[in-house]
């Protein structure tokens, strides 16, 4: 492969984190995802409920519908991943998953105001975040490809900062010309809704679904016309030998330590960082009875960090490697989440706030930004840190294991965030459970080398 070509490729794989990134931003965690959980409430709170048990119960739902969507793709991803190693070919699932996700994010334009089509969007949400994830898993297979093990870090994080950016392109759009900023149903700009949307019925909020689906569909061009397969080697058994070389990679996975400690790390760190991403929003909805316009400007303050911050980590990835930069981020995440579960619209660690303090906002903000930037360059120095685990001939088996980690104990976080906000009633404390996952994260990566054992493959 000529440089050119290969400068290419890397630029095309790059454009899948800017086409996708819209639909974490945008879709789960600050316009969607809020809207949401406050449609849940407000018809809950119409239905006879009070404002806190109707918080508790929205907040429960949302967290139900990642379990599911982790579960499905804790339980198929590894096997996805073994079947396109054997066959050679990733691409098509990378249309397919590419077309799922498309019509799935399009769909939640249905979610009205009123409740009308509730679990028909949740159904769709569902749907799209399966999408995500798997061409996800199958775009990331592709990164040990695209230069030597040094310059993956790099890679890794320009990429993933450059999706960041998409993230908050998408949502400036958002605001200025679409979303209802104010009971006017008025824009940032002081306009209506563009193209009539009407803002009664929320459309310029519900919007948020076809654009997250065009925008994928229209950068991801770049990615389908310059990246390229090699003509794929084709091993005769099927989908019978792919879960026999499966079952082998797992079995061998006990024996190399370095691997399974990192895969455990990451099975608790990561969950507890999906958590942060999409309950940050549910948490400034409920908690601090933020407006969604707010939300979403705090949504743009984290993902400019992020964007930064990602961009800066892999800087030191390059230089120092993958795994100290994973501990800074894993520290200040746990700081972070200490102090938004010790915060309240009415006190900061139990101690009474001034009525009408903006503090809470402030030191909100704050958390929001240092969530997006360590957030960030914590992912990015995961997937160079799986590269230095990962079998040349198989890497999307291994980044089938990856997506495992990340979603095998998906139900985890949203499960224990369910339970606790049951049981406490709060929607603040219910928010726990998140600190003692990445905390566990922490401890096991005392057994990760900083260098990986990709080496030790051939032993498996």
């Amino acid at each position: 492969m000529t440089d050119t070509a290969l400068r290419k490729r890397v630029w095309g794989w790059m454009a899948f984190d800017w086409a996708s990134q819209p639909f974490y931003t945008l879709g789960l965690t600050f316009i969607f995802g809020p809207y949401l959980v406050g449609v849940i409430s407000d018809t809950m709170m119409a239905d006879g409920a009070t404002e806190i048990a109707a918080d508790a119960s929205a907040q429960t739902m949302g967290a139900n519908t990642q379990l599911i969507a982790g579960l499905v793709i804790a339980f198929f991803a590894p096997i996805l991943g073994a079947y396109a190693d054997s066959t050679g070919r990733r691409m098509p699932w990378i249309v397919l998953f590419s077309i799922i996700y498309v019509l799935g994010s399009g769909a939640l334009w249905y979610m009205a105001p009123d409740g009308t089509g509730l679990w028909f969007s949740l159904a769709a949400f569902i749907l799209a975040f399966i999408a995500a994830e798997f061409a996800l898993q199958f775009v990331n297979a592709q990164l040990p490809s695209l230069g030597p093990t040094e310059e993956v870090g790099k890679i890794s994080g320009t990429g993933l900062a450059i999706g960041y950016w998409g993230g908050v392109a998408a949502l400036f759009i958002m605001l200025l010309f679409f979303f209802e900023s104010n009971d006017a149903g008025q824009t940032i700009l002081g306009n209506a809704p563009a193209f009539g949307l009407d803002p009664e019925a929320k459309e310029g909020t519900r919007i948020v679904g076809p654009l997250i689906a065009g925008w994928f569909a229209v950068f991801m061009i770049p990615y389908f016309l310059w990246v390229r397969e090699p003509v794929p080697v084709v091993k005769k058994g099927g989908i019978k030998l792919a879960l026999g070389e499966l079952g082998q990679s797992l079995k061998a996975v006990p024996k190399r330590r370095s691997l399974a400690a990192y895969l455990l790390s990451s099975m608790f760190y990561r969950d507890a960082l999906n958590a942060s991403y999409a309950f940050g929003g549910t948490y400034a909805k409920l908690v601090l009875n933020w407006e969604l316009t707010f939300i979403a400007i705090f949504g743009i303050i984290g993902a400019v960090t992020a964007a930064i911050a990602t961009f800066i980590g892999g800087i030191f990835d390059k230089r120092f490697g993958p795994k100290p930069v994973i501990i800074f981020c894993i520290v200040v995440l746990m700081l972070v989440c200490t102090i938004i579960v010790g915060m309240s619209r009415t006190a900061i660690f139990g101690v009474p706030l001034p009525e009408g303090s903006t503090l809470p906002d402030t030191m909100f903000f704050i958390c929001g930004a240092c969530i997006g930037g360590a957030g960030g360059a914590l992912y990015s120095a995961s997937r160079s840190m799986m590269v230095r685990h990962t079998n040349p001939d198989r890497p999307t088996e291994a980044f089938g294991l990856f997506a495992l980690s990340g979603k095998a104990t998906a139900f985890m976080a949203p499960a224990l965030i369910s339970l606790v906000t049951y049981m406490s009633g709060s929607a603040r404390i219910g928010f726990a459970p998140v600190i003692f996952l990445f905390l566990i994260g922490l401890v096991l990566l005392l057994w990760v080398h900083p260098r990986g054992d990709s080496d030790q493959w051939s032993d498996g």
